[in-house]
């Protein structure tokens, strides 16, 4: 019989430790496809902006359940061909409100940010549209198409108050949309904030999306100088008279910090989207020298994620 060594009383070589073990570093957490809830007041151009994402490469899927967002975004996840996925999902689900809320909240604890989109428009227009294509409105029962169209921005209040982007279709026609939804909506490296600037007249009403509004109105109007009445203010005379005025200069300057100190607390909190609406009365000359002038102003926060875009909503339209 053979008998161990270590049973005869000779010393065992000790069993060399093993090397402490290199300290792991913690597995990132996997990035997350591109998701975008597109949803809004029916008749407001959901349909347009989705059919602009599509034809930008994103997946887009319509008239999902709100239930179902969960899974589809799971199922796709690590699929290459939709590493940009858009659901348009609206009143026609039932429990719509609810079922969304459960859908986001079951999204962010996987790791997913998604950005709601929430295409309005003032009533008064969304009546025409419907009559225009003459279909009733899912809401509106036997009731009239008004009725419809304010249940269901009662239903939406809450919805369109925490969504990250909202888009005012109201002066829009479907090229202007479009661009807007190209510009708003396009996935950039780095860009940690999107701040619209927009220039409008307050005869054609304030811009439905708009954060901040700042009236020009208490400055001297060209319009009322005959040589440059026929020029905008991107035309270098109104833009000089505009400019020169005691009164503008010490106004934007004060704008620029308000926004400077606006755009700390944005990046803070994570918000995304920013409408800065600049008005005179028709927005053609005061507001869109100020609106360029301002960007201007601002270029440098590039340097910290920002991406500034000037709009002229009312120009060309006196």
């Amino acid at each position: 019989m053979t008998v161990p060594r270590s049973d005869l009383g000779e010393k065992q070589s000790p069993v060399p430790a093993e090397a402490p073990a290199e300290p792991v570093e913690p597995a990132e957490t996997p990035r997350r496809p591109d998701l975008v809830i597109l949803t809004g007041m029916s008749g407001a151009g959901r349909t347009t902006a989705a059919d602009v994402l599509e034809d930008r490469g994103w997946y887009v899927v319509d008239n999902l359940p709100p239930a179902m967002i969960v899974h589809l975004a799971e199922a796709t996840a690590d699929d290459p061909q939709r590493q940009r996925l858009a659901v348009v999902v609206d009143v026609r689900s039932r429990d719509f409100t609810t079922e969304l809320g459960v859908a986001l909240t079951g999204l962010q604890e996987r790791g997913w940010r998604p950005r709601v989109v929430f295409v309005d428009s003032s009533d008064e227009a969304l009546v025409r549209r419907f009559e225009a294509v003459r279909r009733p409105h899912p809401l509106q029962g036997e009731g009239l198409l008004l009725d419809g169209i304010r249940r269901e921005r009662r239903m939406l209040g809450d919805l369109r108050s925490s969504s990250d982007l909202v888009i005012d279709t109201t002066n829009y026609n479907v090229h202007e949309l479009s661009a807007k939804v190209d510009d708003l909506l396009d996935v950039r490296t780095g860009v940690r904030l999107r701040m619209a600037v927009m220039a409008f007249g307050f005869k054609y009403g304030i811009p439905l999306d708009a954060d901040v509004v700042l009236d020009l109105r208490f400055l001297p109007n060209p319009y009322w100088v005959p040589e440059l009445r026929a020029f905008s203010g991107k035309d270098e005379a109104v833009r000089d008279f505009v400019l020169g005025h005691e009164l503008a200069q010490a106004y934007i300057e004060h704008a620029e910090q308000l926004l400077r100190t606006s755009v700390r607390g944005y990046l803070a909190e994570g918000r995304r989207y920013v409408t800065v609406a600049i008005g005179c009365t028709g927005g053609k000359h005061r507001s869109v020298a100020s609106t360029d002038d301002l960007v201007r102003r601002l270029a440098d926060l590039s340097e910290v994620g920002v991406q500034l875009s000037a709009f002229h909503r009312d120009l060309g339209r006196e």
